[in-house]
């Protein structure tokens, strides 16, 4: 059986880390005779700066909707015409808002799910800097994410007089069924986990501002209703300002994480320090029939081109992304397959090289490409 997979390269560093993340992908298959079928569709601000109306090829809606699992790498590139802004469409969407938030949209991927997760072996210097040394055995969450309403519903606009923006207006979107769904996503995690790593206890934070905002009120109230069917899972609240430096001081706290749109995006890019920065940090947009697999990093025109990208938050995507379809097609090598990824990215921290350098610095860096061969060629080892 041969699966079908969409896989949008995007721009920047993301062609780079997408092409590791299937090397990869393809070395497990190949050990245990799964194909893949790669579709790859291009997407992006460079797509856009080329063809000049879209930021992807037509069709390729239906293209995405038909795969049975979408990688994405990373999307967003500078408009050459204006200083430090990424290239915008004429309708005011970034170029690289079909990919991704259109894809979310359509095929209703409303559970954006970040694994927070501290490898045994990552370096406790980020960039040659040091920062608070956090133990293995205390960085183990996930943090759900709302992943299609909130102000990324797309309702909003300007007011223009006299060729001058007067006035920018974004409007928040919180509603019951979008807040029901996804925390029950997040009291179903719970469920399947082992509980917090500090005291072992199954709990769920619902993380707002509600003591000022009224969708943060609702998603609260709602928060509640839903924990009524879960007794056995313990039920927490946090203001997200004063969340961001619990999560830094006493993340063994946390087991699992519920969050509307805008904030999660904030407090789970935070949270991906806790296991090495963005360059291992993994987020899967996920809905009842669809699922896309992303590194949580952006596509870092600077970068790019240089083989230097860290691949592995995309290397890790394909393993959560296999797990995720394994379990739906009830297929027992996809599920070996990502594990061999797994341990395969385990070994390879703990053995410490190669590692590019927001790991180990400009020294001893590594190519992005190197990493993504030692990755493979470990998880073939390992099913052969």
């Amino acid at each position: 059986m041969a699966y079908q997979i969409a896989a949008l390269p995007g721009d920047g560093i993301g062609v780079e880390v997408m092409r590791e993340g299937l090397r990869v992908l393809h070395a497990a298959g190949d050990a245990l005779g799964i194909r893949f079928q790669i579709d790859e569709i291009p997407c992006g601000g460079q797509f856009y700066l080329e063809h000049g109306s879209r930021d992807w090829p037509e069709g390729s809606e239906e293209r995405v909707a038909a795969a049975d699992v979408v990688f994405l790498g990373a999307v967003g590139w500078p408009d050459p015409e204006g200083v430090g802004r990424p290239v915008t469409m004429a309708d005011g969407n970034m170029a690289g808002w079909s990919p991704v938030i259109g894809t979310r949209a359509a095929l209703d991927l409303y559970a954006n799910i970040r694994p927070v997760k501290l490898y045994p072996g990552v370096p406790n210097k980020i960039h040659g800097l040091p920062v608070k040394v956090w133990d293995p055995n205390k960085v183990d969450m996930v943090i759900v994410r709302e992943n299609t309403e909130d102000l990324y519903a797309g309702i909003g606009g300007k007011l223009r007089r006299a060729g001058s923006t007067e006035v920018a207006v974004d409007t928040r979107i919180v509603t019951r069924r979008g807040s029901e769904r996804v925390i029950r996503k997040a009291f179903e995690i719970a469920s399947q986990r082992e509980g917090a790593p500090g005291d072992g206890k199954k709990r769920v934070t619902c993380i707002a501002k509600d003591n000022v905002l009224h969708g943060c009120r609702f998603f609260v109230e709602i928060f509640h209703e839903i924990g009524l069917e879960y007794p056995d899972i313990e039920k927490d609240t946090a203001i997200v300002d004063a969340f961001t430096q619990w999560l830094m001081q006493k993340p063994e706290w946390y087991d699992v994480c519920v969050v509307t749109n805008m904030f999660g995006d904030i407090v789970t890019d935070l949270a991906s320090v806790l296991q090495g920065g963005m360059g291992l940090a993994v987020g899967a947009n996920v809905g009842e029939e669809h699922a896309m697999f992303e590194p949580i990093h952006g596509s870092a025109p600077k970068h790019a081109g240089k083989d230097k990208a860290n691949p592995i938050a995309t290397i890790l995507a394909v393993r959560e992304g296999l797990s995720w379809l394994g379990y739906r097609k009830e297929d027992a090598g996809l599920l070996s397959a990502a594990d061999a990824i797994d341990e395969a990215v385990r070994d390879l921290l703990v053995t410490g090289a190669p590692l590019t350098y927001d790991l180990v610095g400009p020294k001893n860096a590594a190519t992005c490409s190197a990493v993504g061969k030692a990755v493979a060629e470990r998880a073939r080892a390992s099913l052969s």
